[in-house]
């Protein structure tokens, strides 16, 4: 088996207590920015608080190709929202004075090109962020990149896909560290009402060719879902099924008041999909 370079982080300290415990983990992805900063950082906690064992943090981007619709307009209202790289950045530096949820910056690469990656590199790290994952670097393209990240102890995060030979998912397993995000299904985020039935082929093909930890996203939204997952891979993302939650008590009115009631959605959602793990845990510990 291979894997990337190993640096410790709050995401590897995380995955290796739900190994410890037979647990999947949640992954919880939400945009920066939507509808405010100050908006962001309630739903961190909120989330945090509810159980997420890792937040992503995306990174407003004007041509967000990799996402659906749900995505794409938090991304709209981010920016109409003027929220920038550098401000998603000094964002963590604040939620890390209340919590230590791993936390890691998702986007695209040309912010991170614009800022410069060592600067950003630096600032990120010294904010507490834990890892990146951008969705249009390649392996091929990464070099400089996971050089840069490694060296301020950033994880550097890659995506497999079901169109992936298994060559390739050796390739993007041996560049990634943390853990690898296998999506579900080929096309653009959103969630789904079912996994697809190719999926725990997909797995097995990636645990032959890595040892880290294994990510599912894309369509992930339910708590059948989760327990589905169970004993298959170490943890779900949940994105859009959260960002859907903070459209609908936000969009039209971002009040306190509707903040909050986003902040409460969120959490009953990760609960919710906690239970579904811890579940799906009890009923592995007792199959025969």
């Amino acid at each position: 088996m291979t894997s990337g370079a190993q640096i410790v982080t709050r995401i590897s300290r995380r995955f290796d207590a739900l190994r410890e415990s037979g647990e999947l983990g949640i992954v919880a992805y939400i945009t920066a920015g939507d509808p405010t900063l100050a908006a962001t950082h309630k739903f961190v906690l909120a989330l945090a608080d509810a159980g997420a064992d890792v937040i992503e943090l995306g990174i407003p981007f004007s041509d967000p190709l990799a996402d659906g619709p749900t995505i794409q307009r938090a991304s709209e209202r981010a920016l109409k929202a003027h929220t920038t790289l550098a401000q998603v950045i000094e964002l963590v530096g604040e939620i890390r004075a209340s919590s230590e949820v791993p936390i890691v910056l998702f986007g695209y690469y040309n912010p991170v090109l614009q800022m410069g990656l060592e600067k950003f590199a630096a600032t990120a790290a010294s904010a507490g962020a834990d890892g990146v994952l951008i969705t249009d670097l390649t392996p091929e393209e990464s070099d400089e990149y996971r050089h840069v990240l490694t060296a301020h102890n950033l994880d550097t995060i890659f995506l497999g896909a079901p169109t992936s030979t298994d060559e390739r998912l050796a390739k993007i397993a041996k560049v990634s560290s943390g853990f690898l995000y296998l999506i579900s299904r080929t096309g653009v985020t959103g969630a789904k009402d079912a996994l697809p039935d190719d999926l725990p082929a997909l797995l097995r093909r990636a645990r032959r060719v890595t040892q880290l930890p294994i990510a599912v996203g894309f369509g992930i939204s339910l708590p059948g879902h989760v327990s589905v997952l169970g004993g298959l891979a170490d943890a779900a993302v949940v994105g859009s099924a959260l960002v859907s939650e903070i459209e609908s008590a936000t969009a039209a009115n971002p009040t306190l008041a509707n903040i909050d009631a986003a902040s409460a959605a969120l959490a009953a959602r990760v609960r919710s999909l906690k239970e579904a793990a811890r579940h799906g845990l009890s009923r592995r510990e007792v199959a025969p």
